[in-house]
């Protein structure tokens, strides 16, 4: 069965976590226990509803003893898909974990609270979509039934997050739904109580949503093991495992060797001992060629006569996750899949001001800045702009000291 991949975002108190539990138990996810202890604890708090909130708010206790709160991921399936949730905390000062959790997801779903319309969290959460590539965007406006599930004032929020979108050059699927999560209006069915609402309910849209299947970009993959059984069997055998970053193989492809440049074809492909007519993104294989060449850990096998990149030098925007700020002259060390390189930062240009919804300029970025840098390398880097291909585009900086992730980064 398919599976949809989702990320939410909110903000405080806009009433994702009701919507999401409302989900999960229309569904029939959740557990018996689960949903007894929610129908009792809403009964003791005095409610005479349901409080969906309590199926995801695990993670309240961290968030009052001031630990630090990451994504939570939740599954639950339908008879026609199957859907994992990263749930991204609302909170400003967890953008950085929206970025993580967004980063490999098929569909946002931005919830807003239909009183108070676009606020500054919205604008992070629509400009980190824009920055992901993430091309399918489900705008809920929620709580409608605080403002008697009013048209005039539905059409008004979408008007200017259309404008919002526009200002950037991003042409998303977007669909707008005015929901109501408390009471059920169009979460998992239509509601008679907004007859002007001509769309379907949240659930039969993220259902009946298409997904991109195409494989893009030239064929790579990064090699993370050299397989030398040594066996009598097994004497000649020299295959070099790793996961398809990017594109597609297939036996007889003339591929490069990066960074050394050697040459040679693809002799067979295997997937677990077993050969394989073809190979493709997400997809672990080994690679068996027809040449003895030297490549290990860390090397890159890529189709030849490719239009990737090979630069010391490169632009990006950086989304900044540590305390201590990014600075210019920083020494961080950059890490795309298993590749690893010694970088300097050369300059801080810009960073989002989100009240203006533009790019100023600064020379430094602090945590949660999402900004724009240029980045000198040690080593040459294989490359594609992110917007091309997500997973050449996109890196993490680790800081030389601690070791610890200072930052994700989008190749321009």
């Amino acid at each position: 069965m398919e599976i949809l991949r989702i990320t939410t975002a909110g903000s405080v108190d806009d009433g994702k976590s009701t919507l999401i539990g409302r989900l999960l138990y229309e569904t029939d996810s959740l557990k018996i226990d689960q949903v007894e202890t929610i129908e009792e604890k809403s009964k003791s708090l005095g409610y005479d509803y349901i409080d969906f909130s309590l199926a995801t708010d695990g993670l309240l206790t961290e968030r009052e003893q001031g630990i630090t709160i990451d994504v939570s991921h939740l599954y639950f399936s339908t008879p026609k898909r199957r859907f994992i949730i990263a749930d991204a905390p609302g909170h400003v000062e967890y953008t950085r974990n929206m970025v993580t959790g967004a980063s490999n997801v098929d569909v946002a779903i931005i919830l807003l609270d239909a009183r108070k319309g676009v606020m500054e969290q919205t604008k992070r959460h629509l400009y980190i979509t824009q920055l992901l590539g993430i091309n399918q965007l489900v705008i809920t406006i929620n709580k409608m039934d605080l403002i008697d599930y009013d048209e005039i004032q539905f059409n008004a929020i979408q008007q200017e997050i259309e404008k919002l979108i526009s200002d950037y050059d991003w042409t998303p699927n977007c669909h707008f739904i005015p929901v109501s999560a408390l009471k059920g209006d169009n979460v998992i069915a239509k509601s008679h109580k907004m007859p002007w609402y001509k769309g379907i309910d949240l659930l039969s849209l993220i259902e009946n949503l298409n997904l991109d299947e195409t494989v893009h970009g030239e064929g790579l993959m990064q090699v993370q093991h050299v397989i030398r059984p040594k066996t009598e069997e097994y004497h000649d055998y020299r295959g070099f495992a790793g996961k398809i970053k990017s594109g597609r193989f297939n036996p007889g492809d003339e591929i490069e060797v990066f960074p050394s440049g050697q040459k040679s074809k693809i002799k067979s492909i295997e997937k677990y001992g077993v050969k394989q007519n073809t190979t493709a993104i997400g997809e672990n294989a080994t690679l068996l060629l027809e040449d003895e060449i030297d490549a290990s850990r860390g090397n890159t096998l890529v189709i030849a006569n490719n239009n990737l990149k090979t630069e010391k030098l490169i632009n990006a925007k950086i989304c900044w996750m540590q305390n201590e700020s990014l600075n210019p002259n920083g020494k961080y060390w950059l890490q795309q899949g298993v590749y690893k390189c010694l970088i300097k930062v050369k300059e801080v240009t810009a960073k989002m001001d989100w009240e203006s919804w533009k790019s100023v300029p600064t020379d430094n970025l602090n945590m949660n800045d999402i900004g724009e840098v240029a980045l000198q390398l040690a080593q040459p880097l294989l490359h594609a702009p992110y917007h091309k291909n997500k997973n050449l585009g996109a890196f993490i900086l680790i800081d030389s000291h601690t070791n610890n992730t200072a930052g994700v980064g989008f190749i321009q």
